[in-house]
């Protein structure tokens, strides 16, 4: 797509989920966030609170997701957000989840990530980022399908909001070893695959949705101090350091992080319009795979939007999810 063609936004890397959300009305908008017991999954649903949007904190910790429904319910004067278990790399836990939720959805965040310092696998053998980044996010949008339909008719348009990262700019997928059993660790590229699959998760959930009116769009928050980090390397904290010291990228708030999902979520553009990711509140550019992310730490590689990859992923990932144990 020619930059002159990208969907641009009045914001900025300095605008806040609130600032997108000026003169919204979400009332009756049906809202999950993943992982909203902590950093940016935080502030996207309270924002999305403060602006009217029935929200449902979906959380590993209960007890944590309880605290943050309370604070957000007190800080915003709104109803209180339900708070639900799910765990992504269970799927038997996504499974409830999906089993127990009735009506429409309208609006579906895909937000929880996990980065690990070594390799560590799930039940059935997978890598453990890749499940939860990617394959629990499929397992539980691809299980809400219906709802996103109904939600589809019921306001004229749902929207699933896939985050990702700038880390994607270090791999694409090995479908011949998506579980490092082979290839040796490194849970940087791990982490970079499952951010990749995620960019490319929208691009296929679109492709098969929009004439339903689903449509998906990755996101990039942009550096944020959050609790993911607590299980980085020393190797990962020192590129961080480095990448910032080189002025990839700077450090943001919570609530400038939030922002690029919260556009994605509302704004009129992307209403209709899905397969982007989006960056600094705008739609990135491409960039080739050679790229030097130093050079071009705002777009997006072309492999993390590559159709025919995308519908492989969604192919492979149906299939894994198909063989697992019951």
């Amino acid at each position: 797509m020619a930059e002159s063609e990208l969907i641009s936004t009045p914001f900025t890397d300095a605008s806040t989920a609130d600032d997108v959300l000026h003169g919204h009305d979400l009332t009756g908008v049906r809202a999950i966030v993943t992982g909203a017991s902590s950093g940016i999954g935080i502030e996207t649903a309270r924002a999305l609170a403060a602006a009217g949007a029935q929200v449902t904190l979906a959380v590993r910790d209960t007890t944590a997701g309880d605290t943050v429904s309370a604070a957000i319910a007190r800080s915003t004067g709104r109803t209180r957000p339900h708070v639900a278990r799910l765990n992504l790399a269970d799927s038997a836990s996504v499974a409830r989840f999906v089993d127990a939720w009735r009506g429409p959805l309208h609006l579906l965040i895909n937000n929880a990530g996990v980065v690990t310092g070594g390799l560590e696998r799930t039940r059935e053998g997978w890598e453990l980022q890749f499940a939860t980044n990617h394959l629990g996010h499929f397992s539980l949008a691809t299980g809400l399908h219906g709802a996103l339909a109904l939600g589809a008719i019921d306001r004229d348009g749902a929207r699933i909001v896939s985050v990702s990262s700038t880390a994607h700019m270090r791999s694409g997928i090995d479908f011949d070893d998506l579980h490092f059993e082979h290839r040796s660790y490194d849970p940087q590229i791990a982490y970079a695959q499952s951010k990749t699959a995620n960019s490319l998760f929208a691009v296929e959930a679109t492709r098969l949705w929009a004439p339903e009116g689903i449509v998906a769009n990755a996101v990039n928050p942009g550096g944020v101090a959050t609790g993911l980090q607590r299980n980085f390397t020393p190797q990962q904290r020192q590129s961080l350091d480095a990448a910032e010291a080189a002025g990839v990228f700077t450090y943001k708030t919570v609530e400038q992080g939030a922002a690029t999902s919260i556009v994605a979520a509302v704004f009129p553009a992307f209403a209709h319009s899905g397969g982007h990711y989006l960056d600094d509140a705008q739609e990135a550019y491409t960039v080739p795979n050679d790229a030097d992310l130093a050079q071009h730490p705002h777009g997006v590689k072309e492999w993390a939007l590559d159709p025919a990859t995308a519908e492989r992923l969604w192919a492979v990932s149906t299939d894994l999810l198909s063989a697992r144990p019951k």
